[in-house]
């Protein structure tokens, strides 16, 4: 009769699985790495076969462990799922959320979000965290985060659920002051210089990639991380930016000295997503997507849709659209 396998010992070779690194599961974990070891040991032992080449650092996957490796991680997963949706498929009973949000929405939604999820989620406990879009996809992957709101990245999300929330379309800005046309800024010589985002930012690639697909070449001095920091010096004269609607909406207390047009060349769009991982219960996530795609609607788009009436049928919520 062969040996049942514990869970355990399969959780543990998904870790070493990933990272090649007993250190690292051991560090992980909490296990003492001889632990770790041995859970590995007795593994490959009840199957009678070596899932990992012992000799090789970091430890690589024997074909037999790439193909077991597989079965693995979708097991434990859909048994988390279950868990899950056992411990609490009915929303209200979530007792646990980990939730970031990029920093759009930190001052006019996040107050409303949480104080409409503590009533709404009575015996859950919340941490609240603000990060960039590329910390929150991974910290999400890592499984540091159950939900997180973020830009969606041009690569795949792997592990991750999709629930779209906005399309955010890119604007051009532009100091009241500017009377040229808005074509010849996008010249290497143009009077006012580009003030871009930081290309570890997710808006700062996608800025970049629509250059070069455009085949603008533009001077590269100014590169900043904050929203407020370009913008405000948008206004003062200093250059012009490339940014989105809702970027640009955050802004507002420089408005009076900005004008807000479409992007020049082809258009395009960020959108704007939740995402969780893949054994965060859905009915929680669809409740989450549900209040956010309504707040974003309140504070962003139709604010923007009427004042700026070229933006209403661009700048929009997404919840009713498959990712």
């Amino acid at each position: 009769m062969s040996k049942s396998l514990s869970l355990r010992w399969l959780e543990v070779f998904r870790l070493v699985a990933k990272s090649g690194s007993i250190q690292q599961v051991a560090s992980e974990t909490g296990l003492s790495i001889s632990t770790v070891s041995n859970h590995l040991r007795s593994l490959e032992g009840a199957l009678g076969i070596d899932l990992v080449d012992h000799g090789r650092r970091p430890m690589g996957l024997t074909p037999a462990g790439e193909v077991f490796a597989r079965y693995v991680r979708d097991g434990l997963t859909v048994l988390k799922r279950g868990e899950a949706e056992i411990r609490s498929g009915n929303w209200q009973h979530a007792t646990d959320l980990r939730l970031a949000l990029i920093d759009d929405f930190d001052n006019q939604i996040a107050p409303d979000l949480f104080r409409f999820l503590a009533q709404a989620l009575p015996r859950c406990s919340f941490r609240h965290y603000t990060r960039p879009s590329h910390e929150i996809i991974a910290n999400l992957q890592e499984h540091k985060l159950d939900a997180g709101v973020a830009t969606r990245p041009p690569e795949r999300t792997e592990g991750l659920i999709e629930y779209p929330l906005m399309r955010d379309p890119f604007i051009v800005i532009l100091p009241n002051s500017y009377q040229g046309d808005p074509e010849d800024l996008l010249r290497p010589d143009a009077e006012l210089p580009l003030l871009r985002y930081s290309r570890d930012l997710m808006i700062g690639k996608q800025v970049e990639i629509q250059l070069t697909r455009s085949k603008y070449n533009l001077p590269n001095r100014f590169e900043l991380e904050c929203n407020h920091s370009i913008i405000g010096l948008v206004a003062e004269g200093s250059g012009w930016a490339i940014t989105t609607a809702a970027c640009f909406h955050r802004a507002q207390r420089f408005h009076d000295s900005l004008k807000a047009i479409p992007f020049p060349g082809r258009n395009f769009v960020r959108t704007v997503s939740l995402f969780t991982t893949e054994v965060y219960p859905e009915t929680t996530s669809k409740l989450i997507q549900k209040v956010m795609a309504k707040l974003i609607r309140q504070h962003f788009t139709e604010p923007m849709g009427a004042n700026y009436a070229w933006l209403k049928d661009d700048f929009r919520t997404m919840e009713t659209e498959a990712a």
